[in-house]
C-alpha cells in the first residue's frame, strides 16, 4: 500500500477502522470486509477492551467497531476510556440481538457510542450479508469528510422554508422520526417536554425488535410514559408510542379517536419501521394540527413524509447539521425546503414545549 493511500482521513485519505472483538473469526472476517472496501482501511484488530484502549490512543482511528462481551475488559467498560484516548473517533457497538444486548447497547449510546450494529452469533457471521451491508453503510455514514471534499461540495441549505400563515397555534399531535444517533437525541427532546403535556407523541426510530422495547423503557424515564405501540390501540394524550422493531407504525382516525396501526408491508427507504408512512398517516389524520420533527439519521427517510405534513398544513422541525450524528434525514428535509425551522438539538425540546403552551 502506498504512503498516499495510508494518509489519514483528515488529509483526504481513507478513514481508519479499529476492530475490537474477542472472536478471532469475527475479527478476521470483519477485517477482510473492510480491507476489500476501497472506502476504508483497517488500522488494527484487538482481542479485548484493554488492547482496544491502548491501540485507540496509539493509532487515533476515525472509526471503531467495539464488541460488548469480551474478557479482561468488556466493551461497556472500555467505551469511555476509548473515547478519552481517541476523542474524535466514532464508535459502533457490535451488539447481540438479545434483550441483554439491547440493554447494554442503550447504555453504550448514552455513554457516547455513535451507533450500533446488531450482529449474528459468531458461527453465523460468515453468511450474514445483511450484517456486512449494515456495518459498512454505518461506517460510511459516520466517516469524517475530507477537508478538500467539504470545500468543493456545494453547501447544503441551512435556512428554513418561507414563513406560512394560518398555522395552528399549538399541535394536537407530535410525530418524530430518527435513526443514527436517534436514541440519545430522543432522550434529549423528550426530557424537555412537560410531564403534563396533553398531546400524544408518536415515534419511528430505525431499530430492530427488542431494541425498541428497551428504548421505550428509557424514554419513560424522561417524563411522559412511553411504550411500543400495539395494533388497534387508541392513541391517548400525554403518552409516547414507538414503532416496534420490524413493524411499520401508522395512525388512523376513527370514532374513538386516533388508532395505532401496525403492519409488515415491504420496507420503505430500506427501513421497517420507516418514518415516511408514519408522517403520511399523521398528516392524513391531523392535517394542520400536527408537528413533525426529523432528528439525526442517515438516508432520506422522513423527507416525503415531511412533504405530506407541509401539504396538509402541519409544521416541520429538522435538527441542524452541527448537532446531528449524521445529517442525512434532517438534511434531506432541509435541502428540500420542507423545514419550518432548523434547530440545534438542545433547542428542539424547549421549542416543542413552547408550542404546547401556544407561545410563538
Amino acid at each position: 500500500m502506498s504512503a498516499a493511500t495510508k494518509l489519514s482521513s483528515a488529509t483526504g485519505g481513507r478513514p481508519k477502522v479499529l476492530i475490537i472483538d474477542d472472536s478471532a473469526v469475527v475479527r478476521g472476517l470483519v477485517a477482510r470486509w473492510i480491507e476489500a472496501d476501497p472506502r476504508f482501511e483497517v488500522a488494527a484488530t484487538c482481542a479485548d477492551g484493554e488492547q482496544g484502549v491502548r491501540r485507540a490512543g496509539e493509532l487515533q482511528p476515525d472509526l471503531i467497531i467495539l464488541d460488548i462481551e469480551m474478557p479482561r475488559m468488556d466493551g461497556l467498560t472500555a467505551l469511555p476510556l476509548i473515547l478519552k484516548a481517541a476523542p474524535r473517533a466514532r464508535v459502533i457497538m457490535a451488539s447481540t440481538l438479545t434483550r441483554k444486548g439491547a440493554e447494554v447497547t442503550m447504555r453504550a449510546l448514552s455513554l457516547g457510542a455513535a451507533d450500533y450494529a446488531p450482529k449474528p452469533e459468531a458461527g453465523r457471521v460468515a453468511g450474514a450479508d445483511a450484517y456486512r451491508t449494515d456495518l459498512l453503510n454505518k461506517l460510511e455514514a459516520l466517516s469524517p469528510r475530507p477537508k478538500f471534499a467539504a470545500a468543493s461540495r456545494p453547501r447544503p441549505a441551512r435556512t428554513a422554508a418561507a414563513p406560512r400563515t394560518g398555522l395552528a397555534a399549538k399541535p394536537d399531535l407530535i410525530a418524530i422520526g430518527s435513526s443514527t444517533g436517534g436514541p440519545q437525541a430522543l432522550r434529549d427532546v423528550m426530557s424537555a417536554i412537560p410531564r403534563d403535556a396533553r398531546v400524544p407523541v408518536v415515534i419511528a426510530q430505525h431499530m430492530p425488535k427488542l431494541f425498541t422495547a428497551i428504548l421505550a423503557e428509557h424514554l419513560s424515564k424522561c417524563g411522559l410514559p412511553a411504550a411500543e405501540a400495539t395494533h388497534n390501540e387508541v392513541i391517548k394524550p400525554g403518552r409516547v408510542y414507538l414503532a416496534p422493531g420490524d413493524w411499520h407504525f401508522t395512525v388512523r382516525r376513527e370514532s374513538a379517536g386516533l388508532v395505532a396501526q401496525l403492519d409488515q408491508n415491504p420496507p420503505v427507504n430500506f427501513c421497517r419501521p420507516a418514518v415516511d408512512p408514519l408522517f403520511q398517516s399523521c398528516a392524513d389524520a391531523m392535517g394542520r394540527n400536527m408537528l413533525a420533527v426529523v432528528l439525526t439519521g442517515m438516508g432520506a427517510d422522513g423527507r416525503e413524509g415531511a412533504r405530506a405534513v407541509r401539504n396538509a398544513g402541519g409544521q416541520v422541525i429538522a435538527q441542524d447539521q452541527a448537532t446531528s450524528v449524521v445529517w442525512g434525514m434532517p438534511g434531506a428535509v432541509a435541502e428540500a425546503g420542507l423545514a419550518d425551522q432548523i434547530l440545534p438539538l438542545p433547542e428542539i425540546g424547549p421549542d416543542i414545549a413552547r408550542r404546547l403552551k401556544g407561545l410563538p
